[in-house]
């Protein structure tokens, strides 16, 4: 879609006073080829997270043969004048040489920083890290990410955020990383050089750490969890493309036992990244808003359905009737979960606390759109005759099911309705005002959502640092063409972008939420120039975006 230029003054007031100098991390490009095998010591940089009132939780990963003793210290200024906390935490190659320590009894709403010291005065980089607030708070700022594949390029999403510097805290919504193995995806053809990826599909904890180590080198990743507290997911490729709690599409029996390997990608994901061993969360925010984590891979996701197989299982005058049953048989089964039973539950007494407590906002961050989303018919139209069989018949497939009611995507909320249905019903129980984050698709959306016609929130859907999206295989059709028509054939869908990478810059205020999804100009060059921004707004109470 073509966008007008960035507005001269960006969205979120930037406080260049916050951009405090923490090393040369972030400011030069690999000199090399990316590689997970580092010299001892300090090697990653450091990164925070979970994030409370009077907490937080510290990372970093110092390389050694043997157990480390390491001392960690956080203080209220740059130059660590006072010790407001310290302790000991141990690098352990049992843990892959990273080390994790909980920094308690600090100030609501404050800004500190924190290092590491290892038995030989060495010391790592210093972060920056925040405590939650307590109380009134008249705004908070949020930069949010998805879907950072290496090899597809610069993780331009990440600096641009560091250099905007005008957040309180970050979220990744999946994807941090990708399973594949060198070449897959990306193909040779679409690796950039330099950004060098691990030979091996990662199946086994050797591998996932592999993984971990190799991405967590990039200068601006690290430089992201230096600067700001992060609140991270995993979507599907922490373990295999189309995670459900039983499988995934991309686990073949000879990659080993599924149990196994999804056991191993959790260990190394907690091992490398500042995290609790909960699978979902609650973050207050003071009187503002409550900030929720969901899971909806590992624990409660069954199956997914497959519509594609329905179609090309019917004889040609009998597609629609087939569809048909299947919309109203299988895809609406209440048995079918995303979150599981227990989390459900949870989430309603969650929501119900919060507008209790007279939060305006209730924002879920989580994995997969939960917008209503069918493909609209003028795809079609001039589709590439050369384009692979797989591919138009998907395709065709596609605009079949949507003719027949059936959504574009089984693997997002609409391949699991009873779910959703359950979870916007809570919502409305509750008196909620949701503002659902989701991540995944790599193109950017802005939804609508309600059950029955009555509102219920709005969805800011993120596109991808990297992952290209759909104008990547729809490319006989012009990007803005397919989001005018997508946007005409999605009742919910009020906006969308099919071509740029980027991330949104999120606001809230006690009176308004508001999203800025920042594209960037390339992923093909470093660089933090952009392309355009696109900026939409809920009013409180309005669980719709203002026109």
């Amino acid at each position: 879609m073509s966008l007008p230029p960035p507005a001269p003054a960006p969205l979120l007031a930037t406080d260049r006073r916050s951009l405090f100098k923490l090393g040369a991390v972030g400011l030069m490009g690999f000199s090399a080829p990316l590689r997970a095998a580092v010299g001892g010591g300090f090697s990653h940089g450091v990164a925070s997270g979970e994030p409370g009132p009077d907490r937080v939780l510290l990372w970093t990963r110092y390389a050694s043969g043997s157990d480390t003793a390491l001392k960690w210290e956080l203080s209220d200024s740059e130059d660590f004048a006072r010790v407001t906390a310290s302790g000991d935490c141990t690098a352990s190659p049992a843990n892959d040489s990273c080390a994790k320590a909980w920094a308690k009894g600090l100030e609501p709403g404050k800004w500190y920083f924190y290092r590491f010291i290892a038995p030989n005065g060495e010391k790592s980089i210093t972060g920056r890290t925040r405590t939650l607030p307590v109380g009134k708070v008249g705004k908070f700022r949020i930069a949010v990410f998805s879907c950072s594949n290496l090899g597809f390029g610069w993780f331009n999403a990440y600096a641009h955020a560091c250099e905007a510097g005008d957040f309180d805290l970050t979220m990744h919504l999946g994807d941090y990383f990708y399973e594949y193995k060198r070449g897959e995806y990306p193909s040779a053809k679409q690796t950039l050089e330099g950004r060098f990826m691990p030979e091996n599909e990662a199946t086994t904890l050797a591998g996932y750490r592999e993984r971990l180590a190799t991405y967590r080198l990039d200068p601006d990743l690290q430089r992201l969890h230096q600067l700001w507290p992060m609140v991270p997911m995993w979507d599907d490729h922490e373990v295999a493309n189309d995670t459900w709690a039983g499988g995934a599409e991309n686990h073949q029996p000879d990659e080993g036992d599924w149990p196994a390997r999804k056991a191993a990608s959790e260990q190394a994901y907690r091992e490398w990244l500042p995290v609790s061993d909960d699978y979902w969360a609650s973050y207050e925010i003071g009187d503002l808003a409550t900030l929720f984590k969901l899971e909806s891979r590992h624990v409660g996701r069954v199956e997914a359905l497959d519509f594609l197989e329905v179609y090309k299982g019917a004889a040609p005058d009998a597609v629609a009737a087939a569809l048909t049953r299947f919309r109203d048989g299988p895809l609406h089964d209440p048995r079918r979960t995303l979150l599981g039973a227990q989390q459900e539950a949870w989430l309603a007494g969650a929501l119900k606390a919060s507008t209790r407590a007279r939060k305006p906002w209730q924002v879920l961050g989580q994995q997969v759109i939960m917008g209503e989303l069918k493909m609209t018919p003028k795809v079609l139209d001039g589709m590439d005759a050369r384009s692979p069989e797989w591919l138009k018949t998907r395709i065709q497939a596609s605009v079949a099911a949507g003719l027949n009611g059936v959504p574009l995507n089984m693997d997002m909320w609409d391949g699991y309705p009873a779910a959703r249905d359950r979870l916007l019903k809570s919502a409305l129980e509750a008196n909620a005002n949701l503002v659902v984050l989701s991540g995944d698709s790599h193109n950017a959306w802005a939804f609508d959502l309600d059950r029955k016609g009555q509102r219920v929130g709005v969805e800011m859907a993120g596109q991808g640092v990297t992952s290209p999206g759909a104008e990547d295989s729809l490319r006989w059709i012009k990007p803005d063409e397919l989001a005018r028509e997508s946007v005409a054939a999605n009742r919910q869908l009020k906006w969308c972008d099919t071509r740029q990478r980027g991330y949104m810059a999120v606001e809230l205020t006690p009176k308004s939420a508001t999203s800025e999804w920042r594209f960037m100009a390339t992923v093909r060059q470093r660089s933090t120039a952009l392309s355009g921004v696109k900026r939409m707004t809920v009013l409180a109470g309005q669980r719709k975006y203002s026109v």
